[in-house]
This record gives C-alpha cells, sequence and structure tokens, in this order.
C-alpha cells in the first residue's frame, strides 16, 4: 500500500541515518578522550574520505580519455558509472554532456556541501549529510518502484541541499573569473537558468558550469527505458566537446578550495568566540 510504502522509506532512512551518524560520533568521542591529537588525526581523515573532488575528476577523466581516443563505447561505459540515466544510446557529445552535468552538480552533493556541514557539526554531520545523499541517488528516483518508497529521502536530500548549492553557485561564479572562464555570462545562466531542474538544487550549479563554459547542457534524457522530458540549462554558443570535462573539473577545484578557505575561515572565528 501506498501509505505503507512511504512509512518504510521514512522508517529506513531513521535507521540509516542514525547508525551512519552515532557510528563515527562515538568512534570520536573515544579517539578525543585517549588524546587529543588522536581524535584530530581521525576527524582528519574521516573529513578526507567525505570528500569526493578526487574520485570525481578520476572518473569523469576516464570519459575524457575514452573519448579522446575515439573509444565511443568505452566512453559510454565509463559515464555510466557515474550517471543515473541509460547510456546504451548515447552519442559522443551525448556522453560528453552527461560527464560535464555530473561534475558540475556534484561540485556540491559531493564536495562543497559535505565541507558545509562538516563545518556546522564536525566528521559526524558530513556523516548525516553523506548518508542523506546517498539515500537519494539511490532511492529518490520518481518511477513507480520509488516513488513512494524514496519520497523522504528525496525530500530530505532536497532540504541539505538548499543553502550548500547556492552559496556553491555563487563561488562558482567567482571561480569562473578566477579559472579564466566567462564569469559575467556564468552569473547570467545562473539568473535565468537556476530553476531549469525537477530538483530545486541540482540546476544551481550546472548553470553556472553552462554559463562558465558557453554551452547547453540538461535536456531530455532516458531512465530506465522512459524518456524523461528536461529543460535546457544554457544557451546553444557552441558544441560540447570532450575539453569541456576537464575544464569542468578545474572549476569544481577553484569551488572546492573557495569553499575550504571559507569554511576554515568559519570554524576559525567560531573556536575563537568559544574560547
Amino acid at each position: 500500500m501506498p501509505k505503507h510504502e512511504r512509512t518504510a522509506g521514512v522508517i529506513l532512512s531513521v535507521i540509516v541515518l542514525s547508525v551512519s551518524t552515532a557510528l563515527p560520533a562515538v568512534l570520536l568521542f573515544v579517539c578525543y578522550r585517549l588524546h587529543f591529537w588522536l581524535g584530530i588525526v581521525g576527524e582528519s581523515a574521516m573529513c578526507y574520505y567525505l570528500l569526493a573532488a578526487r574520485c570525481l575528476r578520476d572518473e569523469s577523466m576516464k570519459v575524457y580519455r575514452a573519448l579522446a581516443a575515439g573509444d565511443t563505447e568505452g566512453a559510454r561505459r565509463a559515464v555510466s558509472m557515474i550517471v543515473g540515466r541509460d547510456t546504451d544510446a548515447l552519442t559522443a557529445e551525448g556522453i560528453t554532456k552527461a560527464a560535464v552535468e555530473t561534475v558540475a552538480e556534484n561540485t556540491s552533493d559531493g564536495v562543497t556541501a559535505p565541507m558545509f556541514y562538516i563545518m556546522l557539526g564536525g566528521a559526524a554531520a558530513g556523516f548525516f549529510y553523506k548518508a542523506a545523499n546517498t539515500m537519494d541517488s539511490m532511492l529518490g528516483y520518481k518511477n513507480e518502484r520509488y516513488l513512494r518508497f524514496g519520497c523522504f529521502s528525496a525530500k530530505l536530500d532536497d532540504a541539505l541541499n538548499y543553502l550548500p548549492s547556492r552559496l556553491t553557485a555563487l563561488l562558482m561564479i567567482l571561480s569562473a573569473y578566477l579559472s579564466g572562464m566567462d564569469g559575467g555570462n556564468a552569473y547570467r545562466i545562473w539568473r535565468r537558468d537556476r530553476l531549469n531542474h525537477a530538483s530545486p538544487n541540482s540546476a544551481q550549479t550546472e548553470a553556472v558550469c553552462a554559463g562558465a563554459l558557453g554551452v547547453m547542457l540538461a535536456g531530455d534524457a532516458v531512465y530506465f527505458g522512459k524518456l524523461v522530458k528536461k529543460q535546457t540549462i544554457g544557451d546553444d554558443l557552441r558544441r560540447v566537446t570532450p575539453e569541456d570535462i576537464p575544464a569542468a573539473n578545474r572549476l569544481m577545484y577553484v569551488t572546492s578550495v573557495l569553499m575550504l578557505l571559507l569554511t576554515l575561515t568559519f570554524r576559525t572565528l567560531l573556536f575563537g568566540v568559544l574560547l
């Protein structure tokens, strides 16, 4: 029954979130009680594994190298590992777009949003966010199987990403300027297209990336064999090329550094006030 599916989804979310947050919190409590620096080392290691910048770069560059070598089938296999859409019929241009969109969206989901929650509550809060985001990626599909069961996970992820995605978009606009990209167009497209997505958050960074690169992203895609109509993001000023993948990664790294500086500054000021 629909009601029972929703309830089951809530129960699963509560269990996963509780375990994912409690285990690192207890472990860190023990480490800090044993020795302050043991806690610092342990929490630093946890924070490192919460951030997906390197993984995102490595996986997207597999797509780039395959495309650069003319191996469309290899690129199709590589991109299928980092996107949720069906990839069997994607052209080389479609593969490239999918990779760029993934880097743009996951700059927030995989890197800066975890930093945001680590800033607020340390590694335990980072694991809370990561668990919620992972559940959304596994259950938050709007199809018959997951529409009700994954509803709570999807809504929770939307709420948790609301502020980080918008802060990341603003930092990404600044990063476009710092990276020698079109920061002015990045801001213009963000203002115009930041809500061109079923998610209230995903188009925030995708719009900035599309504007910075001067390309059009998003549009219709196939999920589980079904065509899903989606709005486009950005202007079709030129065709997307494989070189846009490393460019999106550069944008991701500069944005990540800016977020790191911002969060470290906040934590330093916070501890200064508390002490």
